[in-house]
């Protein structure tokens, strides 16, 4: 695996780790959203650096999975990631406040996005990991 996929799997367990100290704070579930967006985020920009494509500077999951899910042996839904990626736009932009129709996430979306984002980093990175497996034992 290149150094600079390591980096950004590294990044994005950083992020996880935020999650882990804060899911269970009910005025923070916006925060959560956020990480949990930058660890999807990361995972996906991950696999773009390994197969030596640029990465692009966006922040939507949506646009993000669509450049690598041909390559994944994980599928992701859509639609959460779209759910995700809207609820990262009010935790940066506090006007945007609503995005959901219940104005910020509840502690069971924070739950929800944070096994998202576990699911979706693990399974990635398991993925990164085999692969660097069998180039070496080529």
């Amino acid at each position: 695996m290149k150094p600079i996929t390591r980096g950004w799997l590294s990044r994005a367990k950083e992020d996880l780790e935020v999650v882990e100290r804060i899911i269970d704070a009910a005025h923070l579930t916006n925060i959560v959203a956020f990480h949990c967006q930058q660890t999807i985020e990361k995972t996906f920009k991950s696999v773009i650096e390994e197969n030596g494509d640029e990465v692009p500077g966006i922040h939507n999951l949506v646009r993000l999975y669509n450049l690598i899910k041909n390559r994944l042996a994980v599928k992701i839904d859509e639609l959460v990631l779209k759910e995700i990626s809207d609820v990262y736009i009010e935790a940066r932009y506090p006007g945007e406040l609503g995005l959901l129709p219940y104005g910020i996430p509840t502690i069971e979306d924070a739950q929800r996005f944070y096994n998202i984002a576990q699911t979706v980093y693990f399974n990635i990175k398991e993925q990164l990991n085999q692969l660097e497996g069998k180039i070496k034992q080529t």
